[in-house]
């Protein structure tokens, strides 16, 4: 059962009732993320994620643990580039109790200059654990090395700098300025009664004024081509490689992610396959769509051994000419596609799932969508239109490369010419 509700404040309520789970999640979403910060507020979404949970006016940070904890739930929230979410699971029976507590949390934390000043130290050591870790440090060089100056192409985290500035008034004023009803989607779902439900977050969220609706000044991303080679003294060389993705709300969005599927989405790729199981030059790799609002990318990801490097940079770009080229073959679509839905019908047994897609459903797309219509989506995607996608995405010519690791340049700029 689906259902949607919009308050008098404009914050958008969608449920899906699950009658035969014993357990239900709550999710806020707010419609901001990283590319939304100005000048010296870079971090500042992810920071806010962090201080929401650090005490309310008649709760301190101990007793939100404490709360949560004896409901034996779970309590959370994570920050994206376009959206900042917090969210709590809990069995059915704790429903009441749960709300009460994300509802006090979101409306009435305090954001302490001293908590202020202590969680500045635990974003810096999380920025620092990046730095410790060469597959995550080498995609965050390689969005800004892609993307350039576009807010897209920022780490989600910020920088030590800009951490360090932030103050208890500038959170103050970017939550004015941003956390505003007309963005702000509650999702819930797994097992409750409607007929409570809808009351509870109407008393919970239904309420919450702000000023003028925040103008998010959003432009699409453009992907930039070229050679970025970041030594660091590893026993791997960490390889990125970039090209154009697709939007969110593209209308072959199921097509490209069946193309990335094929390239190196499962074990099964052309990537996987041709680099690590018939050469052993990796033990990991694989390629991903990053979409956006307005935009996207498709990167590849590999590490191998300094003097293999180049050597997988070589293949993985004949395997996107030949991709490019010829296209998917049936069997490999099918293998694909039944991939795509297997994968969709599995995630959407959770209720953290669920409710996550509600909440992307509505702030992307503004409906919702069955199972049922994604169904028949993945299956109309023909092998014509991934060939055609793959000639549209996989050009080299605009290719953006990163390089994290003991490996010389040169080397590698000699397979790309």
């Amino acid at each position: 059962m689906y259902r949607k509700v919009v308050f008098d404040n404009g914050v958008r309520a969608v449920v899906e009732r699950m009658p035969t789970l014993k357990s239900v999640t709550v999710g806020v979403w707010v419609n901001v993320g990283s590319r939304d910060e100005g000048q010296g507020e870079h971090g500042l979404s992810h920071f806010l994620e962090h201080m929401f949970f650090k005490g309310t006016r008649t709760r301190s940070a101990t007793q939100i643990s404490r709360e949560i904890d004896a409901m034996g739930g779970e309590m959370n929230a994570f920050t994206t580039r376009e959206t900042t979410t917090f969210y709590v699971k809990v069995l059915d029976q704790h429903l009441k109790p749960a709300l009460a507590l994300l509802s006090d949390l979101f409306h009435h934390s305090r954001f302490g200059g001293q908590a202020v000043d202590k969680e500045k130290q635990v974003v810096l050591e999380e920025i620092r654990m990046v730095q410790d870790d060469p597959e995550e440090l080498v995609q965050e060089l390689h969005a800004k090395h892609m993307l350039k100056r576009h807010p897209l192409g920022r780490p989600i985290l910020g920088d030590a700098e800009t951490v360090q500035s932030f103050r208890r008034e500038q959170i103050l004023r970017y939550v004015q300025a941003h956390y505003h009803p007309l963005q702000t989607v509650v999702a819930v779902a797994g097992s409750f009664d409607p007929k409570e439900l809808f009351p509870a977050l109407e008393r919970s969220f239904g309420s919450f004024q702000r000023g003028d609706q925040p103008d998010l000044s959003r432009w699409p991303p453009a992907v930039s081509g070229g050679l970025l080679v970041r030594q660091k003294p590893l026993e791997q060389t960490h390889l990125c490689l970039g090209l154009k993705g697709v939007s969110l709300g593209h209308k072959d969005r199921y097509g490209a992610h069946a193309l990335n599927a094929v390239l190196g989405g499962n074990v099964s790729s052309r990537l996987f396959q041709e680099v690590r199981e018939k050469r052993g030059l990796a033990y990991s790799i694989y390629s991903y769509l990053s979409s956006y609002s307005d935009g996207g990318t498709l990167t590849v990801y590999a590490a191998t051994r300094p003097r293999e490097a180049p050597r997988v940079l070589e293949l993985v770009c004949r395997e996107i000419r030949r991709l490019r080229t010829a296209g998917v073959t049936r069997q490999e679509l099918e293998r694909a596609r039944n991939q795509m839905k297997s994968s969709l019908m599995m995630s959407l047994e959770s209720t953290h799932s669920r409710m996550s897609k509600l909440a992307k459903d509505e702030l992307q797309h503004g409906r919702y969508a069955s199972l049922e219509e994604m169904m028949s989506e993945i299956d109309r995607v023909s092998e014509a239109k991934v060939h055609q996608l793959g000639h549209e995405l996989l050009d080299l010519s605009s290719l953006a490369v990163t390089a994290l690791g003991p490996v010389s340049p040169r080397s590698l700029r000699q397979v790309l010419d």
